[in-house]
């Protein structure tokens, strides 16, 4: 038996909510925000998706796709967003096995390549992932890693 569960939000509608207030606790972002995004995805309107890891019901670790991560390259699209996985979940590989879920997904509705904006450097290498270029975060005075993933 899987010590986790990894489902995409399409699988488990109606975590929509917890899963929304989950990712804004991490990351700052309105909830609001995440429901926009996450409603758009669930009555297929788009199909950047939302990705999440449970443990029993809770939710451990996530990921998005949105169209652009808040950063001034707009033909880079779309982007991987909201990265996280808790604490002390860390370590697992939850986070690895979650890219590789997304890029999977994507490759599969024909959407490649895909990009994600970062300050970590040796992580996403791990997974496939290739430094891009610097673009400049949205209010931010210092450039950012972009990745690629082809």
């Amino acid at each position: 038996m899987a010590k986790y569960q990894y489902i995409t939000l399409r699988e488990k509608s109606d975590l929509k909510i917890s899963a929304a207030e989950w990712f804004h606790s991490k990351w700052k972002v309105p909830t609001e925000a995440y429901l926009e995004c996450m409603y758009a995805y669930l009555r297929n309107e788009t199909e950047y998706g939302w990705y999440l890891c449970l443990d029993g019901n809770q939710i451990i670790g996530g990921m998005g796709v949105i169209e652009n991560d808040f950063h001034d390259r707009k033909d880079l699209t779309p982007n991987v967003c909201a990265v996280y996985t808790d604490e002390k979940y860390r370590c697992q590989g939850i986070a690895g096995n979650l890219l590789n879920m997304v890029v999977d997904d994507m490759k599969s509705k024909g959407v490649s390549p895909i990009y994600l904006v970062t300050d970590h450097i040796g992580f996403y290498e791990k997974y496939g992932w290739e430094f891009f270029c610097m673009v400049q975060g949205d209010g931010e005075s210092d450039m950012t890693r972009m990745y690629i993933h082809r």
